[in-house]
């Protein structure tokens, strides 16, 4: 709540009421903390109110754990094609349009990459080589280690 009441106050310049939900040493919300220094609230946990902010932490807890995974899958995805050159962030946006995915791009042949917008003949190559050339990306080897895990 501290830091809440930082950006509101001090960044923002706002003056609004700030509430918490707080949680037991068992991870479960168990009271609403008001104010600064924060107080309790006095609210029956099996009320309707208290289970519909404890709907919309749920909620807002989910929507920040799939916003910091897609975060993450991204960030794996574009480190990789940023060790093909001559691959910026449009053919990069281009390829992912186009293929769905990384392991998509990976198995793609030569005349599809071409045939991705952006991408020209010296670019689709350098994907196609990457892929196909480089002991760590190639498919065969990617293929192996996929099977050796399943």
């Amino acid at each position: 709540m501290e830091v809440v009441r930082e950006v509101i106050e001090d960044e923002l310049h706002i003056d609004i009421p700030i509430a918490g939900l707080a949680k037991d040493d068992r991870h479960r919300t168990n009271e609403l903390l008001y104010g600064f220094p924060p107080k309790v609230i006095g609210m029956k946990t099996d009320s309707e109110l208290f289970r519909l902010l404890t709907h919309i932490q749920d909620e807002v807890h989910r929507f920040a754990i799939s916003y910091h995974r897609s975060l993450r899958e991204q960030k794996q995805i574009r480190s990789l094609l940023d060790d093909i050159k001559g691959i910026g962030e449009v053919r990069k946006k281009a390829l992912m349009r186009r293929f769905g995915d990384i392991d998509h791009i990976r198995v793609a042949g030569l005349e599809e990459l071409r045939d991705c917008p952006s991408m020209d003949e010296y670019s689709a190559r350098q994907v196609y080589d990457f892929f196909h050339s480089n002991p760590e990306t190639a498919v065969g080897t990617w293929r192996a280690g996929v099977e050796e895990k399943q």
